[in-house]
């Protein structure tokens, strides 16, 4: 597919934080590659595997974490991206590392950090995204973080629109490498969102049929998913239905992938942008669903919160996540040796930056991680985590 002109450009990226990065060949790639190959070989990525996606430290291996909803992401993202002429390796990257900065349990997990901030400046995950990596995160000798492209750390902190009321961290951050955070992102960016919203609209629906918080017959009160399942019935007579589910998921999928593609080449050409500065420029998200079809995702969504999301052992279990995180932030707030040795080595004197560093910690361990945390300073393994 031949590249759009306005798309990202890796020969046109506007350069790191750090320039004076040692220039070491490490094969023929482009700045977007480079960004990709960092997120991939980085600890935060691979910490993704044992962090909650839906379900809370699940013991089965067959539902999503956070490190395999990332991948279909960027496989979702890359088929958009080509068939728009887009950078693939940098909505790839995006994709790769929209979720890094989620802490242990998922939005309880969040929610947890967010009131034991209060007051220090609370807690925001997609902030957190970008604290890891550009300063948490430093396997390199020459600077802080892992100094991905502006074009990168631009994407993921504007990926959901334009931010009016930055974050402390993402507002400290952006002090000193400036990503013009009143703007609209990439189209790239924007590509990566949307795979998001794909991606766990429908990969959550298999994982909810699996674990028996969702029921066929359920889901078949939406009139789209509906009108879905009967030709499939049609095509696959007398095949079980639970071998079916696969068939509804994928044809979802590829409905969505089609209609995004199909609705950002029309705004594309009414909107009339020729290069990435104007797609920042053009004050409106370029990349998205019909109008049909974004009435028919928010319904599924209402539907997940409702029948999912907020099914009572789901809630269950994050009342208890909650619980795990608050305790672990308290005491090591009022025990710091409790701390391992380099972060007790780095911990400041002053607040607010003395709470800040206890939640990066916190906010970094993967569930099992903070399961094994609370039961060294409390003597007990939590209860109640595990719902599937």
């Amino acid at each position: 597919m031949e590249r759009a002109s306005y798309a990202s450009d890796p020969a046109r990226s506007r350069g790191r934080e750090f320039a004076l990065e040692h220039q070491t060949a490490r094969g023929p790639r482009s700045d977007f590659q480079r960004d990709r190959d960092r997120i991939i070989h980085s600890i935060a990525f691979r910490r993704l595997r044992h962090k909650t996606q839906v379900f809370i430290a699940p013991d089965g291996d067959h539902y999503r974490v956070r490190l395999t909803h990332s991948l279909e992401v960027a496989q979702i993202g890359r088929v958009i991206a080509r068939a728009l002429g887009l950078d693939e390796d940098l909505t790839e990257a995006l994709c790769l590392a929209h979720d890094i900065g989620h802490p242990p349990f998922g939005h309880a997990g969040e929610d947890a950090l967010e009131q034991a901030m209060d007051g220090h400046g609370g807690f925001d995950h997609n902030a957190n995204t970008l604290r890891v990596l550009m300063r948490k995160e430093s396997p390199y000798c020459e600077h802080l973080g892992l100094n991905l492209s502006w074009e990168m750390l631009e994407g993921l902190a504007k990926h959901n629109g334009p931010v009016a009321n930055a974050p402390w961290a993402l507002a400290e951050l952006d002090a000193g490498f400036p990503l013009d955070l009143a703007s609209h992102a990439s189209l790239e960016a924007q590509v990566a969102a949307i795979s998001d919203d794909i991606a766990y609209d429908n990969h959550d629906i298999d994982d909810g049929l699996r674990a028996g918080f969702l029921s066929l017959e359920d889901l078949l009160e939406l009139p789209s998913l509906e009108a879905q399942w009967r030709p499939i019935v049609e095509r696959f007579p007398g095949v079980a239905a639970e071998r079916l589910h696969g068939e509804l998921v994928r044809g979802q999928i590829g409905r969505m992938v089609n209609d995004v593609i199909a609705e950002t080449r029309r705004r594309v050409a009414e909107s009339g942008v020729r290069t990435v500065e104007d797609v920042r420029a053009v004050g409106r998200v370029l990349c998205g669903f019909s109008d049909e079809l974004r009435a028919e995702e928010r319904a599924l969504k209402r539907f997940m919160y409702q029948r999912l999301y907020y099914h009572p052992e789901q809630m269950a279990a994050a009342e208890q996540a909650t619980k795990v995180i608050a305790a672990l932030f308290d005491a090591y707030r009022a025990d710091p040796a409790a701390l391992p040795p380099r972060w007790l080595a780095e911990l400041p004197e002053a607040e607010p930056q003395r709470s800040r560093h206890i939640a990066d910690f916190i906010a970094g361990m993967t569930d099992r991680y903070a399961m094994d945390c609370y039961a060294r300073l409390f003597g007990v393994v939590p209860e109640g985590l595990r719902n599937v």
